[in-house]
């Protein structure tokens, strides 16, 4: 829940509580700009003896379970910070099951058990007080968890209030006020809470008739205060996390690695896969047996490895990217609906032809309806070829409606066939439209992938692709920002991964006379083989 002209949540005064980290505004620059290019591949070709970027594995060995746990716990960690770096609105919000959830129905109906015994235990004569001191300790902990470390005045002034020993002597003589305990519960939220949550507490002054009422609405607005602390504390961490996430994050997957050698056996076979394909590529180009196969240089390799992701549907992604799935396979379903869109305009335009050139507010218009009719086309059941059929009668009538208010004339029934063929034919990936559109899209992010300033390339698409710019455009910013990130946190592990794939796919013998000749040692010569690039 984005926090509007808010304060920090756990500041009450300037004498009684002194915030411990400044307030300021997040950033994802580290994250979003692509002009760090060169310190991605800095971090690549960096040399890999330091101790701080060098990565190592283990021989396997049996894990106990507390390694195990440790390992969960450095992944958790580990997701959090890389999600607090890269998205800028990243935030918590109270846990709100789904409507008629089991785990729902289970939760109200313990809640309700406990208010049921608070109610009946005031209700007695003389009244009981012990589930509602158990609410008290409960609410004291976390009003205490609000505060900063130099919040003594109101540390002590909480303690002294919610003195438990001195409530329960007050239970045994029936003499607890709790209505008083409720109002000091309340002023010391408003103290402590946010701005925003100032009509909360508010409403809580106002609901004074039923003590039990009463408590459950605390409890309600405590975990709404619980969630902008949270939040506000993100805010003011994001600053410096972004200026140190690429060490941590890199140190992080190290511990990781370590206590899990395989830690990246899909990495390792995903760039294997790469370099088969390369190198089938350049077989097929030059032809079986003539001479020696060239290998590709490491960043090649690890690019077109990048590319891949992009059509990579596979499951699961390599270790590296798993942070950061959600985000790939979002820009993954954008491509592919900015493609299908694109291909659709395209065969439009080719069998309609003159009527409908230059015509910019019908192409927009075919385009928005192509996209919001191609909406949800990743999903499993998505039925893309009674999709495309729709598509193609809504373009069918708006270029009859278009052809008509201009008085060409419409559309014969034997053209509109034609032209629904062509359109339901592009589910077919042997369509000519729909290779040379993805072919294409290909060159495009290849442009950007291997560009020092891809952001002056963004608006630079090829030709054929101009209707999707716009599209193409945000979806290559945000692939290159997620490259050029996972570049400088996993180049050191990647340039191990190609250096031992490289010189298991190669004779040894060129690379120990190089390193002969040099004064080098094999080891040292194949380093340089991947980081001279």
């Amino acid at each position: 829940m984005p926090l509007n002209n808010e304060r920090p949540a756990s500041t009450s005064s300037g004498e009684d509580q002194g915030s411990d980290v400044e307030s300021s505004s997040g950033r994802c620059d580290s994250v979003t700009s692509t002009s760090d290019l060169e310190s991605s591949r800095e971090s690549f070709t960096s040399d890999c003896s330091s101790k701080n970027c060098t990565p190592s594995t283990s021989p396997p060995k049996t894990l106990t379970l507390d390694e195990v746990m440790e390992s969960a716990r450095d992944l958790s960690n580990l997701c959090i910070a890389h999600e607090i770096v890269v998205n800028c609105n990243f935030h918590v919000e109270p846990n709100r099951l789904p409507q008629d959830s089991l785990l729902k129905m289970v939760r109200e109906n313990v809640h309700k058990a406990s208010w049921d015994i608070l109610e009946a235990e005031l209700n007695d004569d003389p009244p009981e007080y012990q589930q509602a001191i158990r609410l008290l300790e409960e609410i004291k902990e976390i009003l205490l968890s609000f505060l900063n470390p130099g919040s003594n005045r109101m540390r002590t002034q909480i303690m002294e209030v919610l003195d438990m020993d001195l409530i329960r002597q007050q239970a045994d003589n029936d003499a607890v006020d709790i209505q008083g305990l409720a109002s000091y519960i309340i002023n010391t939220m408003d103290k402590l809470c946010a701005p925003v949550r100032d009509k909360e507490i508010k409403k809580l002054r106002e609901n004074t008739d039923n003590i039990v009422t009463l408590f459950r609405e605390i409890f309600r607005v405590l975990d709404l205060m619980t969630a902008d602390l949270v939040n506000f504390t993100m805010a003011s961490l994001r600053p410096l996390l972004s200026s140190c996430s690429v060490e941590y994050e890199r140190e992080t997957f190290q511990k990781i690695l370590d206590k899990t050698p395989g830690a990246l056996d899909k990495t390792t076979a995903w760039i294997k896969l790469t370099l088969a394909d390369l190198l089938s590529a350049e077989e097929q180009a030059n032809g079986q047996g003539k001479g020696q196969r060239q290998m590709p240089g490491p960043f090649q390799l690890l690019n077109t490895a990048f590319l891949h992701l992009l059509t990579w549907d596979k499951n699961p992604l390599p270790e590296t990217w798993i942070m950061d799935e959600m985000r790939l396979r979002e820009i993954q379903w954008q491509l592919q609906r900015c493609q299908a869109v694109n291909e659709v305009l395209l065969i439009v335009h080719s069998t309609i032809g003159g009527p409908i050139q230059g015509l910019s507010s019908l192409t927009d218009r075919l385009k928005r309806m192509t996209a919001v009719l191609l909406d949800g086309m990743q999903i499993s059941h998505f039925n893309m070829a009674e999709a495309l059929q729709g598509v193609s009668g809504q373009i069918c009538c708006e270029l009859n409606k278009s052809l008509a208010d201009r008085n060409y004339p419409i559309l014969t029934p034997a053209l509109q066939a034609t032209l629904t063929g062509q359109i339901c034919s592009i589910t077919r990936e042997d369509n000519p439209i729909r290779t040379l559109v993805e072919s294409r899209v290909q060159q495009y992010f290849k442009t950007l992938i291997y560009d020092p300033k891809p952001q002056a390339k963004l608006e630079q698409v090829p030709t054929g692709l101009t209707a999707i710019q716009p599209e193409l455009a945000l979806i290559g910013g945000k692939f290159i920002s997620l490259v050029n990130y996972n570049k400088m946190v996993y180049g050191p592990f990647y340039a191990d991964i190609i250096r031992k794939l490289m010189l298991s796919s190669s004779s040894p013998a060129p690379a120990a006379a190089a390193a002969a000749a040099a004064g080098a040692s094999p080891q040292e010569t194949a380093q340089d083989s991947v980081t001279s690039n």
